[in-house]
């Protein structure tokens, strides 16, 4: 195998695939990348952890063919590193050590037999009959802003995952842990009219985000194969387990209307709330709020530190109301509204509590307060 590749080309690639080796592999493999020529002008790069697999095209000049895997973090160390000049990678064949020249810099690596990965892992069928063709702006904005409410990665239950629902023209994303929940919904031009409901691991969804940023077409391509979703653009391709099962009927959850409501300025809510939880207790992080007469006291206090109590002026005519959350909840879910201010549907200190945004995005978020001791 050899190639010639620039250094940015290069280096884009790993970033982009990296994030999807695993760390604690009991297999050695699957901390490496695997490289491999695909034509003339082409190389392929593809990294797993076997639940997340993610492959990019990157330009090259191909001499000799070949496949190998090298260690992810050792690889991009030295590619950043690398001055911003042409870059070529060469392994004698029947041998695993790759030599890396860049001017006057020389590297030899040691690697993996492509042999040991395996190819299912990226190659897979796809089938146009079960594709979506998803513009990609809205379909990122939406899990941006409605994904963050799901449970931690290391739990494999549904709620774990992310909803994705085409219907129409309408693209709905939601995600929940049981004590929040988080809602947005986009317009998309859904030619075809396809509808569909995926479970998405939420970890897959937030790596495409981040590898997005490299994506310049307007549309990505949504396969769906057996157990596995395939998220596809020119150069890039992300492919996932799905998650399998009933998921909550989370929009009977999220109430019309609330008997109380309150509207505060999204920044000033925010800083309020990050300068009183310095005094949150760490083993429960909650922040009390009354609600009373166009004001928002908020209240925290840890019993061997002190407390903290801020006041900010909000528009609440409603009777007086103290309610008590995980602080984070509420900063999250502040975070994700993009108007300045927000509206805060209220009804008793313990019924679920609606953050929405006082503009006309259709974004959700639901929290459910702590009982005050």
């Amino acid at each position: 195998m050899k190639f010639i590749v620039k250094k940015e080309d290069l280096f884009d690639g790993i970033k982009i695939v990296e994030r999807a080796t695993s760390m604690k592999a009991l297999q050695p493999v699957f901390m490496n990348l695997l490289i491999e020529t695909v034509d003339k002008g082409t190389i392929r790069l593809v990294a797993t952890d076997l639940d997340l697999t993610v492959t990019a095209l990157v330009d090259a000049q191909v001499e000799e063919e070949g496949r190998i895997t090298l260690p992810s973090k050792t690889l991009n160390e030295i590619v950043s590193k690398l001055g911003n000049k042409l870059i070529t990678f060469e392994m004698m064949q029947g041998e695993t050590n790759v030599n890396i020249t860049c001017q006057n810099s020389k590297f030899d690596i040691i690697g993996i037999s492509a042999s040991e990965f395996p190819p299912e892992v990226y190659n897979v069928d796809l089938n146009d009959n079960e594709c979506f063709e998803i513009e990609l702006k809205p379909f990122t904005k939406a899990v941006r802003q409605a994904g963050f409410a799901a449970a931690g990665y290391e739990t494999s239950n549904l709620l774990s995952g992310i909803v994705c629902d085409i219907s129409g023209s309408v693209l709905e994303i939601a995600s929940t842990d049981g004590n929040r929940l988080a809602r947005e919904r986009e317009q998309i031009n859904n030619k075809e009219n396809k509808t569909k409901q995926l479970i998405i691991p939420a970890k897959a969804l937030n790596e495409f985000i981040k590898l997005s940023a490299y994506i310049d077409e307007e549309n990505v391509k949504l396969y769906t194969e057996k157990t596995k979703l395939i998220i596809k653009s020119e150069r890039t391709t992300t492919i996932s387990r799905l998650l399998e099962g009933q998921f909550p009927k989370y929009n009977q959850l999220i109430p019309s209307e609330s008997p109380k409501e309150a509207i505060v300025n999204v920044s000033q809510l925010i800083s309020a709330l990050e300068r009183v939880s310095i005094m949150v207790n760490e083993k429960t992080s909650i922040v009390k709020m009354n609600f009373a007469d166009n004001e928002l006291t908020l209240n925290a206090d840890t019993p061997d530190s002190g407390k903290s109590e801020e006041k900010i002026d909000i528009q609440y005519t409603s009777e007086p109301l103290l309610i008590a959350f995980n602080y984070k909840y509420v900063l999250d879910a502040l975070k994700n509204i993009s108007s300045e201010e927000v509206k805060i549907g209220l009804n008793t200190a313990l019924s679920a509590t609606v953050l929405k945004p006082n503009s006309e995005e259709d974004f959700v978020c639901l929290i459910m307060p702590v009982q005050i001791r």
